[in-house]
């Protein structure tokens, strides 16, 4: 099998969808697919250096609205698509020219149940995109079943579907707590202080509002807890930079922006609780991560991270201050017998889902583009 991937979108610092691609391009090779990645034209070091054994075609313009233009009208006759047996889009959108047979992934369908969470361009721009796709590609992959029963409800005549759920890495995000110390001290976080952790992007739907509110009343309580928060701006940051600089814990409040892969395990494991007050998601990775490394988790109930923590994490109504403050409260009393037992169910949780499972899901949806029984 020949799959071109398109990574073209993928910025520097891998988060989110950025982290499910980079997963399939280091693990495509191994399973005996003759891997192109489809780079921007000043991205070859990067891709190189993840999947060596891959075919590096750097051919995308490096500025955004160049690299849309052609990825619609150009990529999908280029030399890359017309010598592979599938493409592979795997954020959103595909080519509108071409004759390779596609596959898609479609992540969430926010930009259609909650456009507010979205700039107003790309609620427009995405909507259409996925619209088209949805009807022109071959084969969809959605990364949980919620997703899949949004895209019914959104868009009912759509391509088949197959639901492929994201993995984690057991080996690198589990409980081991060796070197921890050494990581904290080359990181510069300090190791002996108690904190609440939040991993993702900054932005309207991850409820930070939420969270900095349930904080004040958790430190109201607690004199030495901390809240870290891990993750780049993304957009409409303003109301979260506002309610940080007027909190009267603000002291307490770490920004640690970007976390570097090496020691994000190391984080989880330490957090006295993972929370992930998040309003909605297509899956909602940091969850599974934390869940993996033995963390006590509480996240929003109804979405797609109750789904994949199933009893494993304590669940709260998103948006509602009061409950979040009560179930991290809750958490952070928590005995060391207790903790050692939520931590073992945490983990087999975790186990169910793995980058395996997930990269066979996507090998039955490139057979099925390319017609092979």
């Amino acid at each position: 099998m020949k799959v071109a991937l398109d990574v073209s979108a993928v910025p520097a610092r891998l988060a989110g969808a950025g982290r499910y691609i980079g997963e399939l391009a280091r693990r495509l090779p191994s399973l005996g697919v003759t891997t192109t990645l489809v780079t921007r034209r000043d991205d070859v070091a990067r891709w190189a250096a993840m999947s060596p054994n891959s075919v590096i075609a750097p051919i995308v313009p490096s500025a955004r609205a160049p690299r849309l233009f052609y990825e619609a009208w150009s990529l999908g006759t280029s030399a890359a698509a017309r010598q592979a047996q599938v493409w592979h889009a795997p954020h959103y959108t595909m080519p509108r020219r071409g004759t390779t047979p596609t596959v898609v992934t479609i992540h969430d369908l926010t930009f259609f149940t909650n456009p507010e969470w979205h700039e107003r361009s790309k609620v427009v721009f995405f909507r259409r995109a996925i619209a088209y796709s949805a009807r022109h590609a071959e084969i969809l992959i959605c990364v949980s079943d919620v997703t899949a029963r949004q895209l019914d409800e959104f868009i009912p005549s759509h391509a088949p579907v197959v639901v492929a759920p994201h993995g984690v890495d057991l080996a690198r995000f589990s409980p081991d707590t060796d070197d921890d110390k050494v990581r904290f001290a080359a990181h510069g976080y300090r190791f002996d202080v108690p904190y609440v952790l939040f991993v993702g992007t900054i932005e309207p739907r991850k409820g930070l509002d939420v969270l900095l509110a349930a904080f004040g009343q958790l430190a109201d309580s607690d004199s030495t807890i901390e809240l870290w928060i891990a993750g780049q701006p993304g957009w409409a940051v303003q109301e979260f930079e506002t309610l940080l600089a007027a909190h009267p814990s603000a002291a307490r409040i770490r920004r640690l922006g970007f976390v570097d892969e090496e020691v994000l395990p190391a984080l989880l494991r330490h957090a006295q609780v993972v929370a992930y007050p998040s309003r909605g998601e297509g899956f909602g990775l940091p969850v599974l991560e934390a869940l993996a490394c033995g963390a006590m988790v509480v996240t929003s109930t109804d979405t797609v991270m109750a789904e994949v923590a199933g009893t494993s994490a304590t669940l709260v109504g998103a948006g509602d201050a009061n409950a979040l403050a009560r179930a991290i409260d809750a958490a952070t009393r928590l005995g060391d017998a207790d903790r050692a037992r939520l931590s073992l169910g945490a983990r087999e949780q975790a186990e169910r889902y793995t980058w395996d499972a997930s990269l066979a899901q996507h090998l039955i949806a490139y057979e099925r583009a390319g017609g092979v029984q």
